[in-house]
This record gives C-alpha cells, structure tokens and sequence, in this order.
C-alpha cells in the first residue's frame, strides 16, 4: 500500500485538513486525584468484565461505577462492550454527556476483534486496518486520546515485523487526521517482545503511533515456554508510550503484589519520564473484581507517593 495509502484515504473520503496534534494525549496529565503522584489513574473496563459479562453492571453505568464506587474519574474502554454501537452518535453522545455529568475523562478504547495489523497477506491486512477506522472516529466523537490495538501475525520475526510497520502506519496515517493515536498493547506473540515492538515504533516513526506497557504475566508470553522478561520489556517499550496498564492478580498482607515488583516498574515508568495515566487492570481470582480494583489502585498510590518523594 506505501505510497498509495494517502491517495486512498482521500478516495474513500476519509481525510479532511485536520490537525495532527492529539489533544487528548496532551489533557491526559490534568489531574493526580490529589495524591501528589507523577501519574494520574484510570480504570480499565476490563476490570469489570464479569460484571458486565453477567448484566451486573451495563456500559452506560461504567463511568459512573469508576468515579462513585473507585474514586477513579477516568475510563479506557473495552470495545467489544459497545461493539454494535461504535457508528450510532446518539449512543456516543449518551456517554458522553454521562462522563461530562460526572466529570470523568474518556482515556481510551481498547480495540479486539477486528483483524490482525501485522498480518502477511496483504488483503487481510489492508482490511484489519480498515476495520479500526469506526474506531479511530468513535474515539474523536468520545474524546479519547488513543485506541488500543493489536499488532498480531503470523511469520518469521522480520516478516511480521514489517508487516506491523505497514499496517501501523496506515492506520496512524489515517488516526493522525482525527487527532487519534494508535498505541500497540504487548499482547502476545513478537508484541510481547519488547525490542521487537520497539523496533516497530522505530521504524513507524509516528508522533501518534506508540505503546501500551502491560506489566501482566500473560502479557510477556510470547509463546508456550517463552516468556519475555517483563522489566525489561517495560523499559524497552516506555519510550513509546501513551499509557501503561497496571495489570494485578494477587496482593500480599501488606498490599503489594505477589508476581510483579511495583516499585522496581513503577521506578521505570517515572525514570522514562511518563506522567500520563496508569490503568488499573485487576485480572486475578483470589479477590473479587471490585475488592481487586481497589487494591490494586492503593497499590498505585502507595508506591507512586513512595518514590514520588
């Protein structure tokens, strides 16, 4: 597609004379919750997915549950919980007047299930890039600064690599127009490779094109047996991040997680210079999902006010 992609997008009538500044990324270090922490928190909706999996809790009413129940006043969405109304504005609308009630910021979506970006074959690519457009423009009308994306493929590591370069690129083309950034989770296969996605963003060379660090486990297996080292990951990947998600199992008796050294990644989110937001992503099974939640976002306070001083 390379030096065609721009020609495209004006055919399908998709670019406009935009900006290319992402003034969502920019508000994004608007408040610290008053907890004198170098970041600023938000809740991932896949904290909840229980919930809302079961009806307990529906989309709408997230925002609030995030700002009444957590004391957290922003929000990344997962799409798949509003996937049939992502082009319906009077729906789009209805969160946002929620959030504008609520004063709660819309950080982010975090984009599934719509096709590989690092793909080999050339169609299938081209057509998982055109299936984020809905995305990118759903995240303009919200508010959001960024979507997440997936930087999957099949191939040899400078196969896919390139293949991740080309799809990456387009789209950010594309999300540069609506002020949008495209920020690549390490979420399996090469993704969770840190010098690989950096090599990535290396080559993307895209102001709105970058990484969402994910601490998690499951988030460094690049495949059965073959775990990548998570700090060094982080670290490799800080560089080029828009947000980082502070994934969380399991706590010990003092409130610290059991399989992941807050300190040591907090120290490498503050040293990298990020002060943007830090979701909280409880994913564990000990704990209900709100008792994780919070947890985890003491967690948070605790070791950001740690080494904050």
């Amino acid at each position: 597609m390379g030096s065609n992609r721009k020609e495209f997008l004006k055919q399908l009538g998709y670019l406009s004379a935009g900006s290319l500044l992402l003034p969502g990324m920019a508000k994004a270090n608007s408040s610290n919750m008053g907890n004198d922490l170098f970041f600023d928190i938000s809740l991932a909706q896949w904290s909840l997915h229980k919930e809302l999996f079961a009806g307990k809790l529906t989309h709408l009413d997230f925002p609030a549950t995030a700002k009444n129940d957590f004391g957290i006043d922003a929000v990344e969405y997962v799409n798949r919980f509003f996937a049939d109304k992502v082009q319906d504005k009077s729906y789009l609308n209805e969160m946002n007047n929620r959030c504008r009630d609520l004063d709660v910021n819309q950080v982010l979506i975090m984009v599934d299930g719509e096709g590989g970006l690092a793909v080999l074959d050339d169609k299938k690519r081209n057509e998982a890039v055109k299936n984020h457009f809905k995305w990118v423009e759903a995240a303009e009308h919200l508010g959001c600064h960024s979507i997440r994306v997936n930087a999957y493929g099949e191939g040899t590591r400078e196969e896919t690599m390139d293949a991740a370069v080309d799809g990456l690129s387009w789209l950010s083309e594309f999300a540069s127009d609506y002020g949008v950034g495209i920020i690549v989770e390490n979420h399996g296969g090469y993704s969770s490779d840190g010098k690989w996605l950096a090599g990535v963003m290396e080559q993307v060379s895209m102001e709105n094109c970058g990484t969402l660090p994910d601490f998690g486990t499951s988030n460094f297996t690049i495949s059965e047996g073959n775990v990548y080292d998570r700090y060094k990951g982080v670290k490799e990947m800080m560089p080029y991040a828009k947000g980082v998600s502070a994934k969380s199992y399991a706590f010990n008796e003092d409130g610290y997680e059991k399989s992941i050294d807050y300190t040591r990644m907090l120290n490498i989110v503050k040293n990298a210079g990020f002060t943007g937001y830090i979701g909280v992503e409880y994913e564990g099974n000990e704990l209900s999902e709100r008792e994780g939640i919070m947890k985890t976002k003491n967690l948070l306070t605790m070791v950001g006010q740690e080494i904050t001083k």
